[in-house]
């Protein structure tokens, strides 16, 4: 997002990243769009995911305003480093990747939707960088809560490749994790764009379409 920062394009060994701190971020109360709390504790029922796709401004604008999304907020996932800063994870001596905590309503929208979201709204096979972003911290994630949304996950993963393998597109290089500690990001990253409506987004996706309907079993079904 800015220029200064430096481009990285690999990770690091653990013991080389940088110490951090034991103070968390300070971070707003509300979500600046919604007025519903971006931390937890979040109602009964609700679930989180976390997203990775490049620029985390943009990522976050995406699934606020998907219905059945109750809060969101952006972040630093995925690395070593605890408490990171903005700078310290532009610089690439964190592992982290900029990240979207959603918190969701399964009743609402469901994993798989919320996945087919994820694919189609970045290019997931272009490793440590998304655009003109480049860098480790721009690299495609999706960390999941739970053995239901690992398989959701992997189902719709398989499914994407076979529909970008059709149209001429490279392997998915996106990392499937269970979700790690998720680091909240500055208070002026928080819904940037809702505060700055006409701000930087430099997310795009390949074009094709994410078939959804996973079974209960995992197997794909038809869309």
């Amino acid at each position: 997002m800015f220029g200064f920062a430096k481009k990285s394009s690999q990770l690091l060994p653990s013991e080389s990243t940088l110490s951090g701190r034991k103070e968390k971020m300070r971070i707003p109360a509300k979500h600046f769009t919604n007025g519903r709390p971006i931390a937890a504790p979040f109602p009964e029922g609700l679930e989180m995911v976390q997203f990775g796709m490049g620029c985390f401004w943009g990522a976050e604008r995406i699934f606020w305003k998907t219905p059945g999304v109750w809060t969101t907020a952006v972040g630093y996932s995925g690395g070593d480093t605890p408490n990171p800063t903005y700078e310290e994870t532009c610089s690439g001596r964190t592992n982290h990747t900029e990240a979207v905590l959603v918190v969701f309503d399964p009743k609402v929208i469901s994993y798989e939707a919320l996945f087919k979201i994820f694919w189609e709204s970045h290019d997931p096979t272009q490793g440590m960088r998304q655009g003109n972003d480049t860098g480790s911290q721009y690299r495609s994630v999706l960390y999941t809560y739970g053995d239901e949304q690992m398989k959701a996950a992997l189902a719709t993963r398989d499914a994407f490749q076979k529909a970008l393998d059709a149209k001429g597109h490279g392997k998915i290089t996106t990392e499937i994790e269970p979700a790690p500690e998720f680091f909240y990001a500055e208070d002026y990253h928080q819904q940037y764009l809702g505060k700055n409506p006409n701000g930087y987004c430099g997310l795009g996706g390949t074009g094709v379409t994410c078939p959804i309907g996973v079974s209960s079993s995992g197997v794909l079904a038809k869309a």
